[in-house]
């Protein structure tokens, strides 16, 4: 088997909760704390998710690996992230199938690829490379996006698949960003469930996003709205009992509020296994 049992239900590590996670102990399986935010040794912000890691299970999940440019593989980060992972020992490790700037300068947006042979074969080397270096498989992370190329001469989920099977990495499935590319696109978000192949799949991200009338930008600052929890319970259906967890970047609310979204994707999870069973 490829992937990891399942976590349960989790929240993205915010610093606002700190104080209530630590105090309180809320119903929450495990947590996913961005990479970027503990890769100074020492400091506050390391003391407080080794204190989390003490009570829950953890995750890595980053946002600058850029592992879609055509630029050297920065391995001083990737050294870093090494290091982060010995400490923390998370349970994986993740990133996104993007690229993140030019030149040296991260432009901290997550900006979409070409879906081309040729950035495919680049994708499976850097990310074949970058399992090398931190000595296990990496899960990457489908972006939402806003423009397509002329040049891609696949759609975005057979990108996806051959990226995970070529590279032998995993995938984390972002169902929100599924559902917002499918809106700005006009494809079908069944099509791209349908098409990932279920042995890889070992995380899912559930979030909300923005309306602009005929479309969406994914903001992460609202809750899990209709559309996307019942593209939700399609991949539940599709994939099974996979680790699942619900981001808030921004107006995050109190950590009780969240907990109840995430209750709700649990009632939501097992509501759909029972009717397949």
């Amino acid at each position: 088997m490829l992937t990891r049992p399942s976590l349960g239900f989790g929240l993205g590590l915010r610093v606002d909760h700190y104080e209530a996670i630590l105090a309180d102990r809320p119903p929450v399986d495990w947590f996913e704390a961005l990479t970027e935010n503990y890769l100074v040794p020492g400091g506050k912000p390391l003391h407080n998710l080794m204190r989390v890691r003490e009570h829950y299970p953890l995750v890595m999940h980053g946002v600058s690996m850029s592992i879609g440019s055509t630029a050297p593989l920065d391995r001083d980060y990737l050294a870093q992230v090494k290091a982060l992972a010995a400490r923390v020992e998370p349970e994986w490790i993740s990133d996104h199938l993007c690229w993140t700037g030019i030149a040296g300068k991260n432009m901290h947006d997550l900006l979409p690829l070409p879906y081309t042979e040729e950035a495919l074969a680049n994708v499976v080397e850097r990310i074949r490379t970058v399992q090398d270096i931190l000595g296990r498989r990496i899960l990457m992370e489908n972006v939402s996006s806003y423009v397509t190329f002329r040049d891609s001469q696949l759609t975005e989920w057979e990108f996806l698949r051959e990226v995970a099977e070529r590279a032998d990495c995993l995938i984390l499935l972002d169902v929100n960003n599924i559902y917002v590319s499918a809106v700005n696109h006009e494809f079908a978000a069944l099509d791209y469930l349908n098409a990932i192949p279920a042995e890889r799949v070992q995380q899912i991200h559930l979030a909300g996003h923005e309306s602009h009338g005929d479309y969406l930008i994914d903001t992460h600052d609202h809750p899990v709205p209709d559309p996307v929890w019942e593209l939700y319970a399609a991949a539940v259906r599709r994939f099974g009992t996979v680790s699942t967890m619900i981001e808030r970047d921004a107006n995050i609310p109190p950590l009780e509020e969240l907990c109840e979204e995430l209750a709700a994707a649990r009632a939501v999870a097992e509501r759909t296994l029972a009717r397949a069973a």
